[in-house]
């Protein structure tokens, strides 16, 4: 498998290194990468991480804006300007900054998330919060575009 998935609840060890989990690495590994590429997530108190796959998407993004302009610019400052590389020690632990820990509110234990070709680093807690209401919002879009289908099945049928 070429994509990070399902999630995964570890402790920070004592000196504040964590697991990250095997299924994960594999990705890494195959993916290119020797370590681990982090920056708080813009719009959740989360951190994304991930390898080559990650900085291409990255890329590609800042890629849309003219270059030197002020968009370019915000969302390289944004991406590029809050990374990290992590170092992945020779038993698969990496240690979290505290600017990054501060970010996603991780005292002692972390939840790893996968999001296909990302995963995100969060505190256990604010992940499950944020994991029932994304469940909540996508049964009601899933909802929503089933009567919609039905509706044009409807008038289809009438034609």
């Amino acid at each position: 498998m070429d994509r990070f998935v399902s999630n995964v609840t570890l402790r920070l060890d004592s000196k504040g290194r964590v697991s990250i989990p095997a299924t994960f690495r594999s990705v890494l590994r195959r993916d290119g990468f020797d370590g681990l590429y982090c920056y708080p997530a813009l719009d959740r108190p989360a951190i994304d991480a991930g390898g080559n796959a990650l900085m291409a998407e990255i890329e590609a993004l800042i890629g849309r804006f003219t270059p030197f302009s002020d968009e370019r610019e915000r969302f390289a400052l944004a991406l590029y300007g809050t990374s990290e590389t992590l170092k992945i020690d020779g038993e698969g632990r990496v240690q979290l900054s505290d600017s990054l820990k501060r970010h996603a509110g991780i005292a002692d234990r972390v939840a790893f998330v996968g999001l296909g070709h990302k995963f995100q680093i969060w505190e256990p807690g604010r992940f499950q919060s944020e994991l029932a209401e994304a469940t909540q919002k996508v049964r009601a879009l899933k909802a929503q575009l089933g009567s919609q289908v039905a509706a044009r099945n409807a008038l289809g049928a009438r034609e």
